[in-house]
């Protein structure tokens, strides 16, 4: 009785600290497992050109255009904006100019700021190749405007398309002189005989 009272007391021990051991495996696994969660970030894929705001209310606070192709880090999204993060700068594009990465990326610790500055290094170059198109097309003065997303009455169409890409619609009217009203996301753009001459808000539907 004593030799069964035993072995099953034996039997409780073993089996206790089997327990143990396997719930502690199970605590390490999911701490090494933990920073590589921490280090996936999701990220977007440009499909055009498109224009960081500072400020997603205000169209003038452009802080630059983030080539097509680049690669930005996605930080929160709405149904209208992403907010993301590009060469350190952060801001909102507009969601249709990107395409979110099927696969996040996930930075090796080790590697990480050597993968950054790789594709900051791209980044640079694909937006010193947009500014050298610029600049052999209006000189360095006009590029740098255009580059910024400025626009001032009297450019040209072709101007206005160079600093903030294609129109959403464009409503035209052929007479004595070519009117054009140029619809993009939250401002319009009026042109006479492909030269511009005012803009302002669009309207918000009540």
């Amino acid at each position: 009785m004593k030799k069964l009272i035993f072995s099953s007391l034996l039997l409780f021990i073993i089996i206790a600290v089997k327990a143990q051991v396997n719930n502690t495996n199970v605590l390490q696994d999911l701490e090494k497992n933990q920073p590589q969660k921490q280090d996936q970030q999701v990220t977007a894929t440009l499909k055009s050109a498109s224009r960081l705001f500072h400020d997603k209310e205000d169209l003038t606070s452009v802080i630059l255009i983030i080539p097509y192709d680049s690669v930005v880090d996605v930080l929160d999204s709405d149904s209208t904006y992403l907010k993301v993060v590009f060469e350190d700068n952060e801001g909102y594009i507009y969601k249709k100019d990107a395409v979110i990465n099927s696969t996040p990326v996930i930075l090796a610790p080790t590697n990480s700021q050597e993968t950054r500055n790789q594709v900051e290094q791209t980044a640079e170059q694909k937006q010193e190749s947009r500014f050298t198109y610029l600049e052999n097309k209006y000189g360095t003065n006009m590029a740098a405007r255009l580059a910024s997303g400025k626009i001032w009455k009297g450019m040209s169409a072709e101007m206005v398309r160079d600093s903030w890409g294609k129109p959403l619609k464009i409503n035209r009217e052929i007479g004595i002189i070519i009117k054009e009203e140029w619809i993009f996301k939250n401002t319009w753009l009026y042109l006479e005989n492909n030269t511009l001459v005012d803009w302002g808000p669009i309207p918000v539907k009540k």
